[in-house]
């Protein structure tokens, strides 16, 4: 009966930590959801997190920023201004980029040297991810519990049988 209980609670010990270890390979698999679109000079990198966007403007030539334009992204058929930030990237706040589903992106970039657009498509996941990762934990907790139940009813199962050889 002993053995049995060791090997239940190896069971109960190696199931939580497999199942710790999957949900945080899950976390560490996240990524923010990314576009990349590209002209004939200028390259446009484009991370949202949220309702905003981080946008990385540079030049193909020497992969240098592009500090002096003007950024427009359309999104979902509507335009939408860029704020200039002070490392040379521009940012963009919209509760489009909430909305999951894959969406085209454009970049109309105005500078000196004249109008660019850079189009590009930027897959954004459903906001379930968030759910699965609770449900996964909630199924954690529910195994640790019915091993747990398991095992105490091993140790009456032990003690009872103690009790009646004595």
């Amino acid at each position: 009966m002993r053995k049995l209980l060791e090997f239940c609670c190896g069971a109960v010990l190696a199931a939580f930590v497999t199942a710790a270890l999957s949900s945080a390979a899950t976390g560490e698999a996240t990524a923010s959801p990314r576009v990349e679109a590209r002209s004939k000079d200028l390259l446009a990198i484009g991370l949202v997190h949220d309702d905003r966007m981080s946008i990385h403007l540079s030049r193909l030539i020497d992969n240098a920023p592009v500090r002096d334009a003007a950024v427009t992204v359309v999104l979902r058929g509507a335009s939408h201004p860029t704020t200039a930030e002070t490392d040379g990237s521009y940012t963009l706040r919209t509760k489009d980029l909430g909305l999951p589903g894959s969406v085209a992106v454009e970049f109309q970039v105005a500078q000196a040297a004249g109008p660019q657009n850079l189009k590009g498509t930027l897959q954004i996941a459903d906001g379930a991810g968030h759910s699965e990762d609770r449900n996964s934990a909630r199924q954690l907790w529910w195994w640790v519990l019915n091993f747990a139940v398991c095992i105490g009813f091993l140790l009456l199962i032990s003690r009872r049988r103690k009790a009646a050889r004595s």
